[in-house]
């Protein structure tokens, strides 16, 4: 009983050390399970490889006692032999590491829910990849062909199969589908129609349920808040719906209400809209040519963003400063382009409280705006016109889906923009090219307009220059010259950048979009209206209020503080390089493209070459020194040269088990 007890608490400690040893040898973490076993083989398969090395030595008889001068031989080769049996088993360990990596145990209530959650998304993704199927466009993501899919001869059959499939999947791939409608960049014709057809139209919520949103998001009582709400919904989408209402002071308001389960399924499509993408992507030509990936990326995020109204708010208010300043320069045209107001305390994530804008969308006033004097129509043009273009050139903050729906024609006459989830922000230095662009795309300066934007897109590096001036000057030339007023420069010209394969970043190809969109706004209000003629003049007074005297000053006082405090720090460089080098302890670092430091890469990676080398040395030497067997004889067969050379190779052997973990270990 005693000797059982006696071996198992061995074996256990032994199993503990070699696992503790194992980890310090190797320098990188090793799970313990396997390490225990591995630790028991170890420990049983001990002694058995003793006895076998001593008798392959001679030096043991089991009918004779161990000779006194041999007791130190015998305890050196048991000893020895034993470290090679560790050493075979940490390499079991490498091996089973390198095959299988040590991963951190789970929670199991983790487990549980990651489970669920596996098993919802795999049932939304078998629906989706069905209404595909069953529309007949499963080639966008296993790229094969079926009977269905054969029907589908033209792109214009595709493109609406394409839409009645977005329309069966729900809200978030019909956001999906508007926001591609407005990359022109990405998205080629037919598709492009046939995706601004989708429409988000959905139930409406009873009041009881948007009266708990309400109350919940913003802490107090509905009554605490307004005088009146209307329970009858003023629109409603997929997102959220739309109420009249009065504020305690009497002020006509209303109030937008996120759905209770709009963002748990947006969440829950965000990641099925990545696979999906992925797969169309990796898949088929067309996922590739049009980047649906990244695109879909960008658009969770931004979808998530638009699902907290606090960022719908701080868009307004900004918007509103905009066109506050621009009031403020031209006091003739105040009150002409207006933004609702947002009161913050009837407002938080869920629910959105503005001023009420009376008055219709511009592309449902036709009758009102035909009883508008033809003087009247042009004068809100122009003014819509250059509020839009001064708002992107000058302040850097517009409207990133402006068209005549969100745009209204109000009770007064004057224009009301709404809806600000998607606003645009280019910084100052873009805003620079995007002017110069526009300079000269206006006086149809082909080459300027072709070298002001390659300055703000990232073309590819086997992109022909030659061919995309010469068709940025088709473009210039026959837009300049066209009478239809049918269509807009912008528009061609983001399709010969898309037909280039260039990159547009999204900001710029908001603003391609905002100029487009804003020309379709305006020939609403006048049928002739010519937005390049007229925007022309515009140009030399946004120029001066982009390089202003005051803000060139100001560029010039920020730029000398910064050349003021380098000069002042170059005493205390130039000294302690000089000390650097009167100590020699001047030293280079290597910096990547991403600025990590490449000297020290440099360091380890010459001292795992090092290391190597050492290990391999000392393993050719010792084979060497066993093969041989050389030297004086210290009992039985065993010589020293043996002995040294099982010893050598013990440390080699380990140092390179060593290496080659740290390798697997190395992130990728």
């Amino acid at each position: 009983m005693g000797a059982t007890i006696l071996i198992s608490i061995s074996a256990v400690v032994s199993a503990v050390l070699v696992g503790f040893v194992a980890r310090r040898i190797l320098g990188t973490a090793v799970g313990w399970p396997r390490s225990i076993i591995v630790g028991l083989l170890v420990f049983f398969l001990g002694v058995p490889s003793a006895q076998w090395t001593l008798r392959q030595t001679g030096l043991t008889d089991a009918t004779a006692p161990v000779p006194a001068a041999d007791v130190w031989l015998w305890i050196g080769l048991i000893v020895l032999s034993l470290a090679w049996v560790f050493a075979l088993g940490v390499a079991a360990l490498v091996a089973s590491e390198a095959i299988f990596p040590t991963r951190p145990l789970p929670n199991p209530i983790d487990l549980v829910r990651a489970a669920l959650r596996q098993r919802k998304r795999t049932r939304r993704y078998l629906e989706i990849l069905a209404i595909a199927s069953r529309h007949g466009v499963g080639w966008l993501f296993h790229g094969g062909r079926s009977r269905v899919e054969e029907q589908l001869s033209t792109t214009e059959e595709r493109a609406n199969a394409i839409v009645a499939t977005i329309n069966d999947a729900g809200v978030s791939f019909v956001k999906l589908g508007q926001v591609l409608s407005t990359r022109r960049d990405l998205i080629p014709e037919p598709y492009l129609t046939a995706l601004s057809s989708l429409q988000t139209n959905a139930t409406t919520l009873p009041w009881e349920t948007v009266r708990a949103v309400i109350e919940e998001d913003l802490g107090v009582s509905i009554d605490e808040i307004y005088a009146d709400v209307d329970p009858v919904p003023l629109a409603a989408a997929s997102v959220a719906q739309v109420h009249r209402a009065h504020l305690k002071d009497g002020t006509p308001v209303v109030v937008k209400v996120q759905r209770p389960a709009a963002r748990a399924q947006v969440e829950a499509d965000a990641d099925i809209i990545g696979r999906l993408a992925h797969r169309a992507e990796m898949r088929t030509r067309v996922g590739r040519d049009l980047r649906i990936e990244s695109v879909a990326r960008g658009f969770t995020g931004t979808l998530l963003e638009e699902l907290d109204y606090r960022i719908e708010a701080r868009n307004t208010r900004m918007i509103r400063s905009t066109l506050d300043l621009i009031d403020r320069a031209e006091p003739d045209r105040r009150g002409v382009v207006t933004a609702p107001r947002v009161f913050a305390v009837a407002s938080n994530q869920r629910v959105l409280t503005m001023e009420l804008v009376g008055g219709a969308a511009l592309g449902d006033s036709a009758e009102r705006l035909a009883a508008l004097s033809p003087e009247e129509r042009d004068r809100l043009a122009q003014i819509l016109m250059s509020t839009v273009i001064e708002q992107i050139l000058v302040y850097g903050v517009f409207h990133a889906d402006l068209h005549p729906g969100n745009v209204l024609l109000t009770d007064d006459d004057t224009l009301g923009m709404i809806d600000f989830g998607a606003v645009g922000i280019i910084e100052r230095s873009r805003r620079q090219h995007l002017t110069a662009l526009l300079l000269a795309a206006l006086s149809e300066n082909d080459v300027a307009a072709a070298d002001a934007l390659l300055l703000i897109v990232d073309p590819p590096d086997d992109l022909d220059l030659d061919a995309f001036r010469h068709d940025v000057g088709i473009v210039l030339t026959t837009e300049h010259l066209r009478t239809d007023g049918q269509g807009s420069i912008f528009t061609r010209m983001v399709d010969v950048i898309r037909q280039h394969r260039i990159a547009l970043p999204g900001e710029l190809a908001s603003a391609f979009r905002s100029f487009a969109t804003l020309e379709g706004c305006l020939r609403v209000l006048v049928d002739d209206f010519d937005m390049v003629g007229r925007a022309l003049p515009l140009m030399p007074t946004l120029l001066r209020r982009t390089l202003s005297m005051k803000r060139l000053a100001t560029d010039l006082q920020a730029q000398s503080v910064i050349n003021l405090a380098r000069l002042e720090r170059m005493p205390q460089r130039i000294d302690a390089l000089l000390s650097g080098v009167e100590k020699g302890a001047i030293g280079v670092t290597l910096r990547s493209d991403d600025g990590s430091d490449v000297s020290g890469i440099l360091g380890r990676v010459t001292a795992d070459v090092a290391s190597t080398l050492v290990s391999i040395a000392a393993v050719v030497i010792a084979v060497v020194l066993v093969i041989s067997g050389g030297g004086p004889i210290l009992g039985g067969s065993v010589t020293l040269f043996a002995v040294l050379g099982a010893v050598i190779g013990l440390f080699g052997f380990l140092g390179l088990l060593r290496i080659v973990r740290k390798t697997f270990s190395r992130p990728r």
